[in-house]
Formats: structure tokens, sequence, C-alpha cells
């Protein structure tokens, strides 16, 4: 997703000078994570054996959404119940670390504090253990609410994080109601409770939101038109003025009142990690960036920035303002999915830029590939790449290649000047994605024609031209692996042949052709 730096830099800035007072009530969890290798499996039992490298331990659930808040320049009040525990202490310790103020927490005498504890062999979670507080009693409820009572007092937004696991609407939605603050989100696993308190924004991702709509919405992007058609009942059903639904690497999806259309923000995606709290970090940054009153479409675009930037790290993870700013300073991503790069040709278009489409396999980028890309960028001025994926190198290159997978492909591609997007796609041709697309020029290297291609047609047929750009002879990737080849064969015969050489007995006065016996034993006198 490409959100407006300008944008980033001023709501920092803004939270920074005013420094809001954020409340967060809810839920507080104690993450611990073991982590280790596991080379192998014990013989007690089939699980593998870990060597622990690393023991943490760190604010989860609503505490995660507090020290977010607290990182991105908020002031923060935390109210709870924890326990008189160890696990208790250490999460308050961990929170006052972390500059939340905590004396708004209920410390229950004789109680336990909710604990998930993880233990990670290598790059895999071999367990995961909850230890949960017992079912508060009538008197901690009512001790609760009056925390929560002195803790919204000029507050300029709270935040309900409720997973199940103690905290009730009917102590808190009362007190909410008689001093309300500026905005309320709520993250609440079961949203229907918290309608009575009639939220500015909630936050359920797709298996909440489903429940509370009690149909499946799909998988994968199919999950967006699905939760855009459901606007009306999530919107009726949860009471809030907007809802925005979280789709992990598909984004998310926002819905209010005044649009039929629904706002989508798109998530970039990371690799596998053993992440944990990005929901938290999401809600912690739109909740703050409302505290400043930053516009519904704004927060949410922030929001996601922050949930990127913490995905990219193992455990739980927190979103500071100074890593928001970097994450929208660094160079510009150039490796986009198929969505994102319709929305940028589409961009591009209006400004009345003309953009220029090609692609190929580029697994071992040569001389050909670079001098053939330049000349293409020279054509307009958008240079987009599709690349083919690894299955359909396969079937197109035979079963050795590709040599190198596509996300290496992808990232030496992006890091070329005169590219400017490169995209991945799954099938034979990339005409689906031309036909999306419809670019102005479609080029190829000289070593084809026109009439070689299935793509001409349909650029043609829409307006499109088709240019074929120089070949440079001798520099097909066919050509390089073949002289790599032939490199390694000629170094290993020559090698082969000095070892022969040096095997050789050396000649004697006694032997002047050093053909000697090879099992003569010579024993001195």
């Amino acid at each position: 997703m490409s959100v407006d730096v300008r944008l980033v830099r001023d709501l920092v800035a803004t939270i920074d000078d005013r420094e809001p007072l954020v409340v967060v009530i809810g839920d507080c969890i104690l993450d611990r994570w073991t982590v280790g290798t596991a080379e192998r499996v014990s013989r007690e039992a089939p699980a593998p054996v870990v060597r622990v490298t690393e023991s943490i331990a760190v604010p989860g659930g609503a505490a995660n959404t507090a020290v977010n808040a607290r990182a991105l320049g908020a002031r923060v009040r935390i109210v709870g119940l924890i326990g008189d525990d160890d696990a208790g202490t250490v999460l308050r310790e961990r929170l006052a670390t972390a500059g939340v103020d905590t004396s708004f927490l209920v410390e229950v005498a004789g109680a336990r504090t909710t604990t998930k504890s993880r233990v990670v062999g290598g790059d895999r979670m071999v367990v995961r253990v909850d230890d949960l507080a017992g079912t508060p009693t009538a008197d901690h409820d009512e001790r609760l609410a009056r925390a929560v009572a002195r803790a919204v007092r000029c507050a300029d937004a709270a935040v309900v994080c409720d997973y199940g696991l103690g905290v009730r609407a009917e102590d808190v939605v009362p007190v909410l109601d008689r001093d309300r603050p500026g905005t309320i989100v709520v993250d609440a696993h079961d949203l229907a409770r918290w309608a009575a308190l009639r939220p500015d924004l909630v936050t359920p991702n797709a298996g909440e939101a489903a429940a509370l709509l009690g149909r499946d919405l799909g998988t994968g992007a199919d999950r967006v038109p699905a939760v855009v058609a459901a606007r009306a009942d999530l919107l009726a059903r949860t009471g809030a003025r907007a809802v925005v639904v979280t789709l992990d690497r598909d984004g998310t999806v926002l819905l209010d009142r005044d649009s039929d259309e629904g706002f989508r923000t798109r998530a970039i995606p990371a690799s596998e990690q053993q992440t944990s709290g990005a929901g938290d970090t999401f809600c912690a940054a739109a909740t703050v960036a409302l505290a400043v009153r930053a516009p519904l479409h704004d927060a949410v675009s922030v929001a996601q920035v922050a949930a990127d930037v913490v995905v990219r790290e193992a455990g739980t993870s927190v979103c500071s303002a100074a890593a928001l700013l970097v994450s929208v300073t660094a160079p510009a991503v150039t490796v986009v999915d198929h969505d994102e790069l319709a929305d940028a040709v589409d961009r591009a278009r209006r400004a009345g830029r003309r953009v220029v489409f090609t692609n190929g396999c580029f697994d071992v980028v040569h001389t050909g590939h670079t001098t053939y890309l330049r000349q293409a960028r020279d054509l307009g001025d958008l240079l987009v790449v599709a690349l083919n994926d690894d299955d359909s190198v396969r079937r197109l290159k035979g079963p050795e290649r590709p040599f190198n997978p596509a996300e290496d492909r992808a990232g030496v591609l992006a890091a070329l000047a005169c590219v400017d997007l490169v995209t991945v796609f799954a099938t034979d041709t990339p005409i689906p994605l031309i036909e999306r697309l419809r670019p102005e020029v479609y080029v190829k290297g000289g070593d084809y024609s026109p009439e070689m291609l299935r793509e001409t047609a349909v650029v043609r047929a829409y307006g499109g031209e088709v240019v074929m750009v120089d070949y440079v002879p001798e520099h097909s990737t066919t050509a390089v692996v073949r002289r790599i080849r032939e490199a390694a064969a000629a170094a290993a015969e020559a090698q082969s042949a000095a070892t022969a050489v040096e095997a050789r007995p050396a000649a004697t006065a006694a032997d002047p052709d050093g053909a000697a016996d090879a099992g003569t034993e010579v024993i001195p006198r």
C-alpha cells in the first residue's frame, strides 16, 4: 500500500505536539517467548527437543495495545485486572518501563495473571501454553468500573480490548456513557456485546466478522467484496459509526455510514514469521490517530503501515513513531501485487504518463536484459516488468529452471534504476495481466518478432503498440549458463590433469623415468 509520506509525517508531528491521552481498557496478558534451536526429536515422545537460546516476557493483549500507543507518542493509562503473582509483577514492570501509567490496574489478591507462553524451535512454533486468569467476582468488576471512571477523565480517546478473559461490557459501558471521551474504539472477539456503547470504530478480524454475521466470508482476496456486501449488517450489529475488517495479508476494508463503498488498504506481504499482536498495533495506531482528530481514512491508512512494521519482526513487537517514519521514507516498494499494480498504472495514466510493459523469466539477469530494459524504459514514463513465477518457468524452461526463485529474481529487477514496478504472474503468458492493465506499449527483445507472440493480437486489439527492441547476441540466459558450464568443465579437466601430474613419482638417479613401483618400500639402513 502506498501512503502519502507527508500524511504520516504530519500525523506524527501532531501527536508529538498534542500528546493525546489514550485510555486502554481490557484484558491484560503477559506474553512469554522461549526461543531456541530444534535439531532432534526426543526419545521420550515424538516431540522436538528445543535448545533454548533466549527467553523474553513482553506485554500482550490490551497491554500490547497500550505500549504501542505509548510508542507512537500518546500518553497512555491502562485499566485491567491482574493477579498479585510473579507474572503480574513482571507485566506491571514492563508497562511502566514502556512509559504506560499503571496506577489504574486492578490487582486481585490470590489471582493469576493471564499468561501465554510460546516455545519456538528454529522457525516453527512448537507449542503455546495458555495460563488463564480465573473468572472475576462482582467485587472485581466493581473495582474495575471505578478504575475506568477515574482513568477516562479528560481522555482524548478510549480503546476497549476484550478477548473474553474477564472485562465485561455491562461494567464498562455505563461508565463510558457518563464521561465519554472524544473517540471510542473497540477491539473485541464478540463485538455484539459492545453495540450499546455506539463505538466510533470497531476492528474485527475476518473470523470475528464472520462470527458476527453468522456466515462464511470466503478466503483470500474474495473476502473483500463479501465484507463490502455485508456493510449494513456489520454496522447494525456492532452499533458502530465505522467498521474496519482486518484481512491479514489482504489488508483491510473500512466501512462507514456515509458511503456504500468500502475503503481498502493493502498490506505489504511479509515472509512468514512467528509474529503476534499485529492487530493490537493496528488498533493502537488507529486510536492514537483518531485521538488527534485525524480523518478516519487517514487513521486506518497509518494503522496499516504500523501493522506492516510489526509483522516483519518476530514475537510480540511494537511500532514506534520513529519506525513508522522510517517505513514510509525508505525507498518505495517496487515489487507489487496485481491490485497495487493496477492502482499504480491508473494513477500514472491519470497523470498523463505513458505505460510500458514487458515480461519474462529473468532467471540470470545479464547485459542482454539490462540493455533491453533501458531501451524499453525510454519508450514511456512508467516501466512495468512482469515476472514468471517459479512453476511457470519450469513449464516453459524445463525442470532444472529457474536457478533463482521468484523472490530473488524480483529483487534484482527492482534494484535496476530503469525499472519502476515489478510483479509476478502465474500463467504461461501475461495476457490476463495485459488485458487488465492495457499498457500503451508492449515490449519484447529483438530475438522475437510480433508475429511470434500471442500477446500481439491482444495489445493491438485495444490500440496499444508492440515494439521489438535490440537483441544482444550471445547474451541470453541459456548462452550465459552454457558458458558458465563450459568454463566449469574446462576448469575441472585442467584440475584433473594437474592432479595426475602431481601423482606421478619423481625421477631419481636410480629410476630416471620416475617409474618405480609405487608399492616399493624403501627402508633406511
